[in-house]
């Protein structure tokens, strides 16, 4: 595959770190294979992280997924409008895995009450 447009790395494995993910985010919006013949948009940030943070929760937990949820958008503040949705979205997977009942009791207060709005949403 081919990237058109230039990369920024955001954090890189060697450097110290409180988390042990790394974000590579890329200036260009656009990607093509090698014979440059189709071209597909390359995900948005706040996707990729939300993608991220819900695999994170069905093998961990949805504390676990908060807080690095919470973590993401202190390290990009860009990401802090799509904070809401992401934690919403996180809330309504957590039901889909725990119950409502059970999901609740993750709540944090990231991105106001999204979580537990996205909880009691699709309880």
């Amino acid at each position: 595959m081919v990237l058109s447009g230039t990369l920024a790395v955001t954090a890189v494995p060697w450097a110290a770190s409180n988390s042990d993910s790394q974000l590579l985010a890329a200036s260009a919006r656009t990607v093509s294979d090698a014979k440059g013949a189709k071209e597909v948009k390359a995900p948005a940030p706040q996707d990729v992280l939300r993608d991220r943070l819900l695999v994170e929760l069905r093998e961990k937990d949805p504390g676990v997924a908060l807080t690095d949820l919470q973590r993401a958008v202190e390290g990009r503040p860009s990401l802090a409008r799509h904070c809401m949705s992401i934690a919403k979205a996180l809330g309504k997977a957590a039901v889909e895995q725990y119950g409502p009942t059970r999901a609740h009791r993750f709540s944090r207060p990231v991105c106001d009450t999204s979580f537990a709005s996205g909880v009691a949403q699709f309880s």
